[in-house]
């Protein structure tokens, strides 16, 4: 039986090879799930960070320049990459159609941010949601994607039956702070009236304002849930 498992597992990379993230050619050696060239260009956030967002910091302190200003509603969050190094894999993960990017990013953040998911003992991983219109115009939910792979690197269950996004919110990318809470206000709501939930941890792809973190928390508070903490793949570096 394992060596039947192992001979479909060959034939299929033969004849689907995966994709490097970083730079989208077929994987070098066979059977790794990134380039070993390529794995260097990849730069994890390393201390010191902010302690509420995450967010490397350029100078010392505890909190990050937006983390001062403003009150949170998640309890803290962590991020993987530096987003600069991670920006072009993130988004042909989100648009490009490269659903098996979701193994790596997974098993690269039950790596690295293993130790930060165990410490909080979530009872579950939510991933983000897509607007409907937004998930059949991709295909799929990269958010559910990099969920589902993290909880089965670390045995977490993922609940993608929680939250729901009942606004098709514009794009924030090019928006400010107050444009994104505006964009997003009641973007999301709860999809069941038995949540149980007391500690979770929301999964998306980057980290900015913290605007959709903090939308997402508060609805996911006001339907019974007590701590919210977040991981996501990037996010911008803190002053």
């Amino acid at each position: 039986m394992a060596r039947r498992r192992a001979v479909t597992a060959g034939l299929v990379q033969l004849l689907y090879p995966l994709r490097c993230p970083v730079c989208d050619g077929i994987v070098a050696p066979a059977g790794e799930k990134i380039c070993l060239e390529c794995l260097k260009r990849l730069r994890l956030l390393t201390p010191p960070w902010c302690m509420k967002c995450g967010k490397r910091l350029s100078a010392e302190g505890e909190l990050c320049t937006d983390c001062q200003k403003r009150e949170h509603r998640f309890e803290r969050g962590r991020a993987l990459y530096e987003y600069g190094s991670a920006a072009q894999a993130i988004y042909r993960f989100k648009y490009g159609g490269r659903r098996e990017y979701a193994d790596f990013f997974g098993e690269q953040a039950a790596e690295y941010l293993g130790d930060f998911i165990r410490a909080v003992s979530p009872d579950a991983l939510i991933p983000i949601p897509l607007h409907r219109r937004r998930k059949n115009e991709r295909g799929y939910n990269q958010a559910r994607l990099l969920a589902e792979r993290i909880g089965a690197y670390l045995d977490v269950p993922v609940r993608s039956d929680i939250l729901a996004r009942g606004k098709n919110t514009s794009p924030l990318k090019y928006q400010n702070y107050e444009e994104r809470q505006n964009n997003l206000k009641k973007a999301f709501n709860i999809r069941r009236n038995d949540v149980i939930l007391k500690r979770v941890i929301l999964i998306d792809d980057i980290y900015t304002t913290g605007s959709t973190m903090d939308e997402a928390a508060d609805t996911l508070k006001a339907g019974g849930v007590e701590d919210v903490y977040f991981i996501a793949l990037a996010c911008g570096e803190g002053i």
